[in-house]
């Protein structure tokens, strides 16, 4: 089999094994309210782990209905606009995979479905009906993403509508991975780099949290003084004993250099004052360009603290 193919089945499997075993289901196996329940089914497949996690450990309707504006605050590009786009393009997905992708089952938990919700509408479409593969009954779809370098293949081995993943080019999961987030660069950015693996760590003796961004992917620019200088503003949901309770704490922090070659120094160091509880916690960290600066990334950490 495909390697790309085999990663791609496990990936399908895991999706849909996940939501059946979290469906519906709170603390202790209680039941989910309805709203709840709604989200979980149409959110589940851009939920991270820790997300997902976190959100079944949620105690009433309350917490969970918390859990859900922050899930989609967090993702949203430009929150003076009033309209979350992100939230908008995602329910507008997901409604026309269900629509269109009707393979036996609901269209978002297809192939094409799935792929659908991650990447948009793909830039071209092509099927062969007479391809000479002599495995495949049916026809094969090509989806290109010209502006991704992204190709995908669907195929239809029996002939009786079932499309499946055969084969794929360029950086699926990472692209998926930056979606899921709802991280995003655009012109102006203070991010180099779409994707910006950043770190983080806790101090228990200062009880610090301490972000570390690799200088390579900071842009920085010349301040009236002559250095070179980059405005960030740090957001952090903390969700103490795995989302029992939930805490927000934001901070603008400035690096400055006369470095020019500053790329090549390793890591910059942000530190913060915040005493973490004993015990495992997630903390979600999203870090933006400051007034009006663009780009924003993200990433969620599982941290222990306490001394």
């Amino acid at each position: 089999m495909n390697a790309k193919r085999a990663l791609l089945i496990l990936w399908m499997m895991a999706a849909l094994s996940s939501a059946a075993r979290g469906g519906g289901r709170g603390p202790a196996g209680a039941k989910m309210d309805a709203e709840s329940e709604k989200f979980y089914q149409m959110a589940r497949i851009i939920m991270t782990a820790e997300e997902s996690k976190i959100f079944k450990l949620l105690p009433d309707a309350d917490a969970r209905k918390e859990f859900i504006k922050d899930f989609w605050d967090k993702r949203d590009p430009d929150p003076d606009s009033g309209t979350n786009v992100f939230k908008r393009e995602y329910e507008s997905r997901v409604a026309y995979a269900n629509k269109h992708f009707r393979e036996g089952g609901l269209g978002m938990n297809t192939d094409r479905g799935r792929i659908f919700i991650f990447m948009g509408p793909p830039e071209k479409v092509e099927e062969f009906f007479n391809h000479g593969d002599s495995t495949v009954r049916g026809s094969i779809i090509q989806w290109i993403y010209y502006s991704d370098d992204f190709g995908v293949e669907f195929v239809d081995e029996r002939n009786n509508g079932q499309y499946k993943i055969r084969n794929y080019s360029g950086d699926l999961f990472g692209a998926m991975d930056l979606f899921k987030l709802g991280q995003w660069v655009g012109p102006d950015s203070v991010f180099k780099k779409r994707s910006v693996d950043f770190k983080l760590r806790y101090d228990p003796p200062k009880k610090e949290l301490v972000v570390l961004i690799p200088a390579k992917f900071l842009l920085l620019k010349e301040n009236a003084e002559g250095k070179l200088q980059v405005d960030l503003d740090f957001k952090f949901y903390i969700y103490e004993n795995e989302g029992a309770k939930r805490d927000i704490s934001t901070e603008s922090k400035s690096f400055v250099t006369r470095d020019q070659v500053y790329e090549k120094s390793g890591d910059v160091t942000f530190r913060f004052t915040y005493p973490l509880k004993p015990g495992k916690n997630f903390v979600d960290v999203i870090i933006k360009g400051k007034e009006g600066s663009k780009g924003k990334v993200r990433k969620i950490f599982e941290i222990k603290g306490g001394p």
